[in-house]
């Protein structure tokens, strides 16, 4: 690897983009068929000093803020905003180590609290720690979330789902309100010395750019304990599901995530998915 990979890799970008990806004209005089420095500076809003520093490699360290910004000028993809984040930790020199102020968020669930899981079959319900990771769920969950992809990999996240995976927009019809409700659920949970949550906010603020950058940094709203969602399921489609979050009293944040059907069509959906008779699960109200 070069002494340079980030540069190197901002400028292989920039020159890969053309003008009418990003809405600007052409123009006749172009040497190459890339952006100019001072496009992307604009459409990221730094300087052309700032990026010209950076892609010479006299300045290693970014914020994510930067990042996000650059990755968003340049129409990057979730893999290349992967690797610009890889690229970044290189450069610096970090590996971000998690210091001690706040403990490792759990992925162990007590005894108790899986049987209290196990019983609520089958009822969509899923347990999250205080940073949306996926510890514990039914199969009525299962059911629902595998098809949309948001068990997908080792250490499934919702926050990492609505911000990241395409799918998920097709999934939350609202997906706006949900987007919101999201960063609000997590602003409530963590606290400004938690590592952990700092480096999922970084990560974030890279991988998905200003739809979560500019969530995280405006004034938070109270996170919903409850309500209505709306899911487009890929088997069942149109759902309603009624919601309630169970904060347990750990000092995790962790919280029971139960929903249960809001109307008779989403209650024969959830049969189907269930492979039960009908009655296994009424409608509440809304």
């Amino acid at each position: 690897m070069s002494d340079n990979e980030l540069g190197a890799f901002l400028r292989a970008r920039r020159e890969a983009v053309t003008p009418i990806e990003v809405g600007l004209p052409s123009g006749p005089r172009r040497r190459t068929p890339g952006l100019r420095r001072s496009e992307v500076a604009t459409l990221a809003g730094i300087s052309v000093e700032y990026l010209t520093r950076l892609e010479q490699g006299r300045d290693r360290n970014p914020s994510p803020q930067v990042l996000g910004a650059l990755a968003d000028a340049l129409r990057m993809t979730i893999e290349e905003r992967l690797h610009l984040r890889r690229l970044e930790k290189l450069s610096s020199g970090a590996d971000i180590p998690c210091c001690s102020a706040a403990p490792p968020p759990a992925q162990a669930v007590r005894p108790t609290v899986q049987a209290v899981v196990d019983r609520l079959e089958p009822t969509p319900a899923v347990l999250l720690n205080r940073l949306s990771d996926v510890i514990a769920y039914t199969t009525g969950y299962e059911r629902v979330a595998r098809p949309l992809g948001l068990l997908d990999g080792e250490r499934p996240n919702l926050l990492r789902f609505v911000f990241t995976d395409d799918r998920a927009r097709t999934a939350f019809p609202d997906w706006e309100r949900v987007a919101d409700e999201q960063i609000a659920q997590l602003r409530s949970e963590v606290t400004l010395i938690d590592p952990h949550a700092q480096q999922l906010v970084d990560e974030l603020t890279v991988l998905a750019g200003a739809p979560f950058a500019d969530r995280v940094t405006a004034v938070p709203g109270l996170p919903r304990r409850s309500g209505v969602e709306r899911l487009t399921h890929p088997e069942v489609g149109a759902l309603r599901l009624s919601y309630e979050t169970l904060a347990l009293p750990d000092i995790d944040g962790q919280r029971l995530l139960v929903h249960l059907p809001a109307d008779e069509a989403t209650v024969a959906a959830l049969d189907r998915l269930n492979g039960r008779q009908p009655g296994g699960l009424r409608a509440v109200g809304c």
